[in-house]
């Protein structure tokens, strides 16, 4: 799959593919200034944590092009300020915050716009191809896990179009095939957005893996019935104590523990918060048009209330081990030592 965010120089602006569209269109859509980049990470023309630290990255060096004052102290408190808003587009996912604030960090001594724009796009693209490297490196090291006939279990969408490329937990399956394994996968649906249906069933079938998609309650079931060797999901944060994920990662994450099944969470160090999670992480509440409209069609009564958290947390003490670029990691207070 080719790159699914990248810089466009010609035209100085951000080219990502729309994940609304999939899976029936697979389209590019190009981010023009903070505004736009901002509306497709709020309405998932773009997400994935890989993928939101490289927006972010991007985000500013966007900003440097587009923003305009008198003074550079002030183009400068303009490129911050437009910066901010795209840090704060969605609070979760950590990597948002880390690639913006790269980035920003990279301006340094800068003295002039020009030496700006440079140094932004400069540490943007370094990102970006870090974040390939990363996805190449822990999926080969996550490979090693699986035995050479394997049936995997993921939920949500952690390959390709949530990064640049290849993929933290699909990065692991392709990297898994490439070394000649035969590996299958059981895409759960990940309501209410169905991540798993329309973006990693389109993945896998689109580089000829095979894939299963199933209900999310059907899931436990499969777990049940056997022939599940492994569960291996992505992340969004990973804290000293808990990993924050899509909304359904938790249950599964019990239910393999209960059956005895490896349950694995695939991601860049990127993703790392080395705090205990407690309040400080906000876990977003999206509309409740998602879980209420289906195709168009109301599925709850008005006047119903919903409860829509896009994400969940799971005790570190039921993840079997954190596969990064840095290693496989079985006790998880090993991930935040120097």
């Amino acid at each position: 799959m080719d790159r699914t965010i990248w810089w466009d120089s010609p035209a100085g602006r951000i080219g990502l593919v729309d994940q609304t569209l999939l899976p029936a269109r697979y389209e590019a859509i190009a981010c023009a200034d903070i505004d736009a980049l901002v509306e497709a990470i709020r309405v998932l023309r773009v997400r994935g944590a890989p993928a939101l630290g490289v927006a972010g990255a991007y985000g500013v060096a966007l900003a440097a092009r587009t923003v305009e004052a008198p003074s550079f102290e002030g183009y400068l408190s303009r490129v911050r300020e437009a910066s901010a808003r795209v840090r704060s587009a969605r609070p979760t996912a950590v990597n948002l915050a880390w690639g913006v604030d790269r980035v920003l960090a990279a301006i340094g001594e800068a003295s002039a716009v020009e030496e700006v724009q440079s140094r932004t796009l400069a540490e943007a693209e370094r990102i970006a191809e870090e974040d390939l490297a990363m996805c190449r490196a822990l999926g080969a090291l996550g490979a090693a896990l699986l035995p050479d006939d394997a049936t995997v279990l993921t939920h949500c969408n952690a390959g390709a179009l949530a990064c640049v490329g290849w993929g933290t937990a699909l990065g692991v399956v392709r990297s898994a095939v490439e070394g000649g394994k035969r590996v299958s996968v059981i895409a759960c649906e990940t309501r209410p957005l169905l991540q798993g249906a329309r973006l990693t069933a389109f993945e896998l079938r689109r580089d000829g893996i095979p894939v299963t998609v199933c209900p999310d309650s059907a899931a436990a079931l499969l777990m049940r019935e056997g022939g599940i060797d492994a569960v291996i999901v992505g992340a969004d944060r990973i804290c000293r104590d808990a990993v924050f994920n899509k909304v359904g990662t938790y249950m599964h994450a019990i239910t393999a523990r209960h059956h005895g099944i490896p349950f694995y969470v695939a991601a860049p160090s990127s993703t790392l918060d080395p705090i205990h999670c407690g309040a400080e992480v906000e876990i977003e509440e999206r509309g409740r048009d998602e879980v209420a409209c289906l195709c168009g069609t109301p599925s709850v009564p008005d006047g119903v209330p919903v409860r829509n958290p896009a994400f969940d947390l799971t005790p570190l003490e039921l993840v079997t081990a954190i596969i990064t670029e840095r290693g496989v990691f079985r006790d998880p207070a090993n991930l935040f030592s120097p």
